[in-house]
C-alpha cells in the first residue's frame, strides 16, 4: 500500500522549528544584552557626574566632561581593567549606537526658517567656510602623514559640529570604531581650548557681541562649545552664534551624502555595498523638517534635547574610555600638531566671515 502522510505532522514540524528559533533568537538577544549591560550601567553615573560638573561650571559643557570622565576611567588603575574588560561591548555600543540615536535628535534644534533668517549672504559665507576648512584641514592632516581616515574624521569634526559630524561620517564610510578614538579626542581638546581663547580675543580685535558670536558659531566645532563661548559676550551674541552654529550642523547631512555616494562609487566592485546615506542621517532630516514645521511645543523640544544629551553623553563617554594616553602619547603628536593647525585655520576664516556677516 502507498504511504500515506499525516497532514498535521508537516505543520507541526514547522510550528517546532518555528518555536525553536524564536527561542535561539531570545537566547541570542539575552545574551547580547548581558554582555552590554555592564558598560551601559558604567556610563550612567559617570553621565550624572558630567551633568552635575556643568551645572556647577557652566562654561565647561557636559559632553566634554563625558570625554574626560571616560579618559580617566580607562586609565586609572582602579578601573582601566573594568573598562578594558566586562564593560567594554557596552561601552562600544554607546559610542557606535547612541552617537547615531544622538545625531537623529540633534535635527530637532535646526530650524529651517531660523537659518533662512541669517541671510542668503551669511548662508553662503557660512559653507564657505565648512568647504574650506574641510579641505583645509584634511590636506593639513595629510600633510603632517597621518592616515586618510583620521585625516577625512578629523577635516568632519572640525569643519561641522564635532563628535557627531565624526560618527556620521564613520558610518557612511565604514570607518572602524576604533579610528573615531582619536579625532573625537582632538575635537574635543580644541574645541575646549576654544572656550578658553576666544572670549579673550574679543576686546583686543575690537568684536562687536554681534561679530563675536558670529565668530563662534563658525568656528567652534561642538553646539556646547559655542554656547558656552558665546555666552560670555551676552545673548546677543548667543542668539546668533547658536544660529550660525545650527547652520553648519545643517550641513552634515550633504557632507555625509556626498561622501557616501564617493565610498559606493569607490566600492561598486565588491558584493556588499555601503548605503548611500545611513539611516540615521535620513533621521536627522526629518528632524529638521519637523523641527521646521512649528507643530512640536517647548516641552517636546526640551523633551528632545535632553534625551539627545544623554544619548551623545553616553557616546562619548564611551569613545573617551576607549582612549590610552600611552598610546595616545606615542602615536598623537603630529596628530595634535595637526589639529592646532587646522584649529587656527577654521578660527581665521570663521573670524574673516563673521566681519563680513556683521560689517
Amino acid at each position: 500500500m502507498p504511504e500515506t502522510s499525516n497532514p498535521g505532522s508537516s505543520g507541526a514540524g514547522g510550528n517546532r522549528g518555528r518555536r525553536s528559533g524564536l527561542r535561539a533568537r531570545l537566547r541570542g538577544g539575552a545574551i547580547r544584552s548581558g554582555r552590554l549591560l555592564p558598560g551601559l550601567l558604567t556610563a550612567a553615573p559617570a553621565l550624572a557626574v558630567a551633568f552635575a560638573v556643568h551645572a556647577v561650571v557652566p562654561a565647561l559643557p557636559a559632553m566634554t566632561s563625558a570625554v574626560a570622565l571616560g579618559l580617566l576611567a580607562a586609565n586609572l588603575p582602579g578601573t582601566a581593567v573594568w573598562i578594558a574588560g566586562r564593560a567594554r561591548p557596552g561601552l562600544d555600543f554607546a559610542g557606535k549606537h547612541l552617537m547615531r540615536g544622538g545625531i537623529v535628535l540633534l535635527g530637532l534644534k535646526v530650524s529651517i526658517m531660523d537659518i533662512l533668517g541669517l541671510g542668503w549672504l551669511a548662508m553662503v559665507l557660512i559653507a564657505g567656510v565648512v568647504l574650506l576648512s574641510f579641505g583645509g584641514t584634511y590636506l593639513l592632516v595629510r600633510l603632517f602623514r597621518l592616515p586618510r581616515e583620521t585625516a577625512l574624521l578629523v577635516a568632519t569634526g572640525f569643519s561641522i559640529c564635532g563628535a557627531s559630524a565624526i560618527g556620521a561620517m564613520a558610518a557612511v564610510r565604514r570607518i572602524r570604531h576604533a579610528d573615531t578614538v582619536l579625532p573625537v579626542a582632538l575635537v574635543t581638546l580644541c574645541g575646549t581650548l576654544a572656550i578658553g581663547i576666544l572670549p579673550l580675543l574679543m576686546h583686543p580685535l575690537q568684536l562687536s557681541p554681534l561679530a563675536f558670536g558670529a565668530w563662534t558659531g563658525a568656528s567652534v566645532h561642538d553646539v556646547g562649545q559655542v554656547v558656552a563661548t558665546a555666552q560670555t559676550a551676552g545673548t546677543a551674541a548667543l542668539g546668533i552664534a547658536v544660529v550660525v552654529k545650527l547652520t553648519r550642523v545643517l550641513l552634515l547631512a550633504p557632507v555625509v551624502a556626498v561622501a557616501g555616494v564617493h565610498h559606493r562609487m569607490s566600492t561598486s566592485g565588491q558584493h556588499a555595498l555601503p548605503p548611500l546615506v545611513p539611516l540615521f542621517v535620513v533621521g536627522f532630516v526629518a528632524m529638521v523638517a519637523l523641527r521646521s514645521t512649528d507643530w512640536l511645543s517647548d516641552g517636546w523640544l526640551d523633551a528632545g534635547a535632553g534625551l539627545q544629551d544623554i544619548l551623545l553623553g553616553a557616546a562619548l563617554f564611551g569613545l573617551g574610555s576607549a582612549v590610552r594616553i600611552r598610546t595616545l602619547l606615542h602615536t598623537g603628536a603630529r596628530a595634535l600638531l595637526a589639529a592646532l593647525a587646522a584649529w587656527l585655520l577654521i578660527a581665521l576664516l570663521g573670524l574673516a566671515a563673521a566681519l563680513l556677516m556683521t560689517a
